[in-house]
């Protein structure tokens, strides 16, 4: 079967499938570990202490792959105080940088007089159109059902990719529900020319960081354990619900403000059940593919199972 799409060559990769950003989870051990069986990996930059610290995890993932991987980005919370840390990624010649969250301009400025491709986190059509605009590489589309920070507008995958498509030159990433060989074909079937996964890539063994417990969780619980946090402050997440998320909502329906809510959607609040395995006192971001995992392989088994599934769906329809 052969991989080769426009996200391949821009990229520099073999298989059209990268690994999403991950706050607090997106190091080097899982980042070289996609990449090394052919995908895209990625190190989260903001999840770091400083810029010296994405520094030293760049040049740790280099220490693990000779193969192409990315920075992520994720600005949404930060205004711009993270130039500095766009600048270790210029140094550093990162292959690639994702920005998700936040206005991309700033950075895909920056990175115009460099070779560092771009990628750009959208969840509409409208935004799509303007990352092209502003110069991005290519575009991921994230639909309703993926994991973290979605689109204010609940539009499933299945629609809004071929809508971006439609809507742009540049090459566009499917994300949001994807998690085998069947998501990626798929996604190739709706116009896509790669995919991301999130969720799917925290259920690895070498996403080190997270806990045995959110992991546990991931295999053990369905789609329907999955729900939207933040939706009243404009800011709306996917998550596994727990009593901790239950609280939240219930915030969300008396004091839907920020301020209510900052100590239970906080980074730490995160890391608490991520890293600390206390469920009880803590939130996961996750998608609705939850659903679809069953185990917790290494990265190159489940490359390997993709390529199979996906191979096995490209010769059926030749039949």
């Amino acid at each position: 079967m052969n991989w080769n799409t426009r996200i391949t060559d821009l990229l520099g990769i073999k298989y059209p499938i990268i690994q999403g950003g991950l706050a607090y989870l997106a190091y080097a051990d899982l980042a070289g570990a996609v990449s090394n069986a052919g995908g895209l990996g990625q190190i989260t930059a903001m999840s770091l202490d400083d810029a010296h610290a994405l520094r030293e995890e760049i040049q740790r993932t280099r220490t693990l792959t000779s193969q192409p991987f990315g920075v992520n980005f994720a600005i949404g919370m930060y205004g711009t105080n993270y130039m500095d840390r766009v600048q270790v990624a210029i140094e550093e010649q990162v292959p690639v940088v994702s920005i998700t969250g936040g206005n991309p301009a700033p950075i895909l400025e920056r990175l115009q007089s460099t070779d560092i491709k771009t990628l750009v986190l959208v969840s509409s059509r409208r935004q799509a159109q303007k990352a092209e605009q502003l110069g991005a590489s290519a575009v991921i589309v994230v639909g309703q059902e993926g994991g973290g920070h979605l689109g204010r507008d609940d539009v499933g995958t299945m629609v809004l990719v071929p809508q971006v498509v439609d809507a742009v030159q540049i090459p566009v990433v499917a994300s949001g529900g994807i998690g085998d060989g069947r998501g990626y074909m798929a996604a190739l079937a709706l116009g896509a020319e790669g995919i991301e996964m999130g969720t799917r890539f925290i259920a690895t063994q070498e996403c080190v960081h997270a806990s045995s417990s959110y992991k546990k969780a991931l295999v053990e619980r369905s789609e329907s354990d999955t729900t939207v946090i933040k939706r009243s402050i404009g800011a709306p997440a996917r998550v596994l619900r727990n009593d901790f998320i239950d609280h939240i909502l219930a915030i969300e329906q008396l004091t839907p403000t920020y301020e209510a809510l900052k100590e239970y959607i906080s980074g730490e609040a995160n890391k608490r059940w991520i890293y600390e395995d206390v469920e009880a006192e803590g939130f996961g971001w996750a998608g609705q593919v939850t659903g679809m995992i069953h185990d917790i392989p290494t990265v190159s088994e489940l490359f390997n199972r993709m390529v199979q599934e996906a191979e096995s769906i490209r010769a059926r329809w030749r039949e």
